[in-house]
């Protein structure tokens, strides 16, 4: 390994890596060197990626036969060319009105083709096979002939390209799998919500967000960068952040220690308690309860409970068995001594890591934040109302939301407020095209709008 080689560009244990097979992409984490990878019907080991550099191409080596495809890894340099140059084809037809797909055009049956795939090594030659054997390749069009190729292409390619995760890598893995579970957030929109947001490496930020799978703090966390000064306060409404993406990124530990993710109810509360305001049910009915879902636990009684309460005494009924409460009358003096040390001990323990957090979150809520990012399911607008007094002024603020209306309600509430300007409501609408000779034009299956966005500044009333 060469000296110079950056540390973080090698692939290690417990990272996680973006699987690449020509236009497929999927996030892994490499747990253990024998760990496998599924890519379809293909179950890939990747032992051999192990201490390699990222954007290392490996071919696919068929391990063993049968109806398990098993493969493992072997590095190249030498990737094979199209297949429609490999094949170099000249003949094509002039229309296809008479090919009928009557499931007997191809000459080699179910079982020599599996053979031929555990026999030959290249996917040209396996293509090429295919070819010569169909009765109605050469009576295609030109371009049904290509569509033909590339379809057996990216079925028998044998070639990988393990990556390293990125943003936009991950946000477009994460859209394609569901993209439901990051909101409906599509990287063009996600591009576009941390510009107005204006993240940057040198001030602090308040995101809250209620399920895009840790996309958005990871996204965030990117543009602090490390070594920097920036922190975020990544507020959530379960008891736990949701940081599948935030973990996918692999940042360093220094790095990773920027994000402070707490309860937004738990947080609120340790805030004003420390400034002796009393917590009030206002703030509680701007933050509403939410309904539970699969991915996210609804804060409990615990979290809206008073901090003193977790730090007062232990009653003397706490931790101690059902048991020995009913012989307490029985004791001797020594054995009730023993019980008030034991108890004595169980208040010393170290304040538990949501406190940590909290006391973190705190201090940077005091001194006021440089932008305010909220996405949600619910209505944003108590939201908003609630962390707005932590926003410095001349500072922006993005609400993303998957649906208009309750955008647009905000949009007219905060027209009526005296210290928020240059309200703006925006939705991202992108087209992806085939290019092709001859041929260029929308694509036939896309993606619908990426949600919307409602931006603004804060100014001092």
């Amino acid at each position: 390994m060469a000296s110079n080689t950056n540390e973080s560009d090698i692939i290690k244990l417990g990272t996680y890596v973006v699987i690449q097979r020509q236009n497929y992409t999927k996030l892994h984490k490499f747990n253990n060197v024998s760990s496998c990878a599924s890519l379809g019907r293909e179950q890939v080991e990747l032992a051999k990626i192990d201490q390699c550099k990222y954007f290392t191409t490996f071919k696919m080596i068929p391990k063993g036969k049968g109806k398990q495809r098993l493969y493992t890894l072997e590095a190249t340099d030498d990737v094979s060319p199209s297949i429609k140059d490999a094949l170099n084809i000249q003949e094509s037809g002039a229309d296809n009105r008479n090919i009928v797909d009557d499931g007997r055009s191809q000459k080699l049956s179910t079982e020599e083709i599996t053979a031929l795939r555990e026999t030959t090594k290249s996917s040209a030659d396996i293509v090429e096979t295919l070819v010569m054997n169909s009765s109605t390749f050469n009576s295609k069009t030109e371009y049904s002939q290509e569509k033909y190729l590339k379809k057996k292409e990216k079925k028998y390619f044998e070639f990988l390209t393990i990556r390293k995760p990125t943003i936009r890598l991950i946000a477009d893995i994460m859209y394609r799998q569901d993209a439901s579970k990051v909101l409906g957030l599509r990287s063009d929109t996600l591009s576009q919500l941390l510009s107005y947001a204006n993240v940057n490496s040198l001030g602090n930020h308040l995101l809250y967000e209620s399920g895009t799978g840790g996309l958005l703090p990871a996204a965030v966390l990117n543009l602090i960068g490390s070594g920097t000064n920036g922190y975020l306060v990544h507020a959530h409404p379960g008891n736990t952040a949701q940081k599948q993406g935030l973990l996918a990124m692999n940042y360093p530990d220094e790095q990773l220690n920027r994000c402070i993710s707490v309860n937004i109810y738990s947080v609120l509360r340790d805030f004003y308690q420390e400034k002796n305001v009393t917590f009030t049910n206002n703030v509680k009915r701007l933050l509403p309860r939410r309904e539970i879902t699969d991915s996210e636990v609804v804060v409990d009684e615990v979290c809206v409970s008073d901090l003193n309460q977790r730090k007062r005494k232990l009653s003397e009924t706490e931790d101690i068995p059902s048991e020995k409460i009913s012989r307490m009358s029985e004791m001797s003096d020594d054995e009730k001594r023993e019980n008030e040390l034991e108890l004595e001990n169980k208040q010393d323990k170290p304040p538990q890591h949501w406190m940590i957090e909290n006391e973190r979150a705190c201090k940077i809520l005091k001194g006021k934040v440089d932008s305010l990012i909220i996405a949600v399911k619910e209505h944003p607008m108590s939201i908003f109302k609630a962390l707005l007094p932590f926003i410095k002024d001349s500072r922006p603020f993005v609400i993303y939301g998957q649906y208009q209306e309750p955008l647009q309600e905000c949009y007219v509430n905060m027209r009526k407020m005296h210290n928020v300007t240059g309200l703006k409501m925006t939705s991202s609408w992108m087209r992806g095209y085939q290019v092709l000779t001859n041929r260029t034009h929308p694509d036939v299956m896309m993606a619908a709008n990426s949600g919307f966005l409602l931006t603004g500044w804060i100014v001092q009333s």
